[in-house]
């Protein structure tokens, strides 16, 4: 089966695009590759209908090193989830973690990949397949 993106997903990458036409997308990915495979374990690997649940976004927004903005980004992303956007499942960037674990406050992430080159923003399948609306991000264009 093709792999296919959740459409909230879509959308998000849609607006961080228009925002930032300049950004650097690299480090910018959504579906499983060989190390994601060989954990087993990622929103990155497609389910058993093919929705891909993650997409990774190049911390480079400006399209220069600095400013360094990604974790503004982050951030607001945290805030948007915490405020009800319950498209997202988790956020993961420079060796901080984001989730309802602890109603969205950063904490220290243990794994692999600490994600200092990229944001890892996971979602929840049903919601995320059901709704594609832009994000209420002010970094993204929103009040």
């Amino acid at each position: 089966m093709k792999p296919k993106l959740v459409p909230a997903a879509k959308t998000l990458r849609d607006q961080v695009n228009s925002n930032y036409p300049d950004r650097d997308k690299t480090s910018d990915g959504w579906v499983a590759d060989a190390r994601h495979l060989a954990r087993g374990n990622s929103d990155h690997i497609p389910d058993h209908e093919g929705w891909v649940c993650a997409i990774d976004i190049d911390r480079d927004l400006s399209g220069k090193p600095k400013p360094d903005i990604m974790g503004d980004l982050a951030d607001q992303l945290r805030i948007a989830a915490r405020d009800g956007d319950n498209r997202i499942k988790y956020i993961i960037f420079d060796g901080r973690i984001a989730s309802k674990i602890l109603n969205w406050k950063w904490r220290a992430y243990k794994g692999s990949n600490a994600h200092r080159h990229h944001c890892h923003v996971s979602f929840n399948k049903k919601q995320s397949v059901a709704d594609d609306s832009l994000f209420q991000i002010p970094m993204l264009g929103a009040k």
